[in-house]
This record gives structure tokens, sequence and C-alpha cells, in this order.
């Protein structure tokens, strides 16, 4: 468990609040067009703030908090295509074999852990694993779409599969995600 952040980290982050907290909210409403999303979005921000721990080398906040924030929209961005996607195909299976609404909630949660596990892959490998899982092609068409390597197809997907089960021990041992560290 992470020890808390020091006082002088807290005071900053509050400050930091006080200061901009308005003017991200502002920003977030006028791009998601719904409060509450704003509202959500700019407190998961904060959060993240307070658990920075270099928060005092942060010269430009408002650019900081933009990017914070950028992050958490393209997760819920993310999150709500894949929701979209898993709804439709539900959509086109029989009515007898739909899932419960607790089964839904489930798969979308694991959707959303194996999504934010391929988060950090580069963009081939991203791209290889999505051919290889959602159009079926095997790892020679891959290479010849992507003009990669077949060995370099392998070791893209051996480390989504090895991203993926590790998100997904991490869901049924019931350990949050990761947070996502900022890069300088």
């Amino acid at each position: 468990m992470p020890s808390p952040p020091p006082l002088a980290l807290l005071h900053h982050a509050r400050q930091m609040f006080a200061e901009h907290h308005g003017w991200l909210l502002t920003r977030l409403q006028a791009r998601l067009h719904n409060t509450a999303d704003a509202q959500d979005l700019a407190s998961e921000t904060f959060l993240r703030v307070v658990t920075y721990r270099q928060l005092d080398a942060v010269h430009e906040p408002r650019a900081f908090l933009t990017t914070i924030a950028k992050r958490l929209l393209f997760t819920l961005w993310r999150r709500r295509e894949l929701e979209q996607a898993y709804l439709d195909a539900l959509a086109l299976r029989p009515d007898d074999t739909a899932a419960s609404p607790e089964d839904r909630a489930v798969l979308l949660e694991t959707l959303d852990y194996i999504a934010h596990a391929l988060d950090g892959l580069p963009l081939k490998a991203h791209q290889a694993f999505l051919l290889s899982q959602m159009d079926g092609l095997g790892y020679h068409a891959i290479a010849a779409q992507l003009g990669i390597s077949h060995s370099t197809v392998r070791r893209h997907m051996a480390d989504a599969f090895r991203r993926i089960a590790l998100a997904l021990a991490r869901q049924q041992a019931g350990i949050a995600e990761p947070s996502r560290t900022l890069k300088r």
C-alpha cells in the first residue's frame, strides 16, 4: 500500500485545486456536454494530482491538469466504445442466449481490463493483436498487412497476451488496475 503523500504535496494539491478546478470543470463540460461526466473527470483528475509525487516540480499547472484530464477522457471514450461494441454484438444474438445484467457488467469490466492492459503496447503490437483477435488473421497475414516480420508478430502477440493475463489475474484477485504514471 502506498504511503500517504507528504503534507507539503497535499498543500500544493489543495492550492492547485482551489486555483484551477473551476477552469478545468468548464473545459471538460464544453468537451463532454455533460455536467455529471465533467464533474467525475475533474474529480478523478485531482485525485491523480494528489497521488503525483513530483507535484512541486509542476511549473505549468493547467498544462499538467490538461494532460491528466485528456488521458482520463480517452479512457472514458474507449470504455464507451467497448460498451457500445459489446451491446451491438449482443443485439445480434438471439434473446434466449442474452447475458444477464450481472454477466454484462462482468464482461464489460473484463473488456475494460483488457483495453487497459493493451494501452501500453506500441501501435503495431496493438494492431497485430486486434487483427488476430477481431479479424481472425493468422500471424503471416498480420505480418504482411503491417509490414513486419512473422517473429515480430509472435513477439507482439506474446506481449499482448502476457499483459492481458496479468490484467485478468488482477481482476480475479480483486486488485485494482495500476494507476497510470505520468511521463515527463
